[in-house]
């Protein structure tokens, strides 16, 4: 079963179902983990044409909702 929101889709047959900004294949977790590494707005927006500021802003609130059955590594 597909899940979409405005700007995410979450999709089994595209990306083996992780969340990606909608009409594309780029993942949440790959602009997550590209600002983590310090990347900016802009270097994602010039390295990844399909991408508008708002996705950006849309990946990093959808990765800022907690997930029910998420557990934290145990120090």
């Amino acid at each position: 079963m597909a899940m979409t929101t405005e700007r995410i889709e979450i999709n089994p047959v595209i990306m083996m179902g992780k969340p990606v900004i909608r009409g594309t294949r780029i993942t949440v977790e790959l602009i997550l983990r590209k600002l983590a590494e310090g990347a900016t707005e802009g270097e994602l927006l010039e390295d990844y044409p399909p991408l508008a500021t708002e996705d950006i802003r849309a990946a990093v609130a959808y990765g800022a909702v907690p997930l029910p059955f998420a557990q934290c590594p145990q120090g």
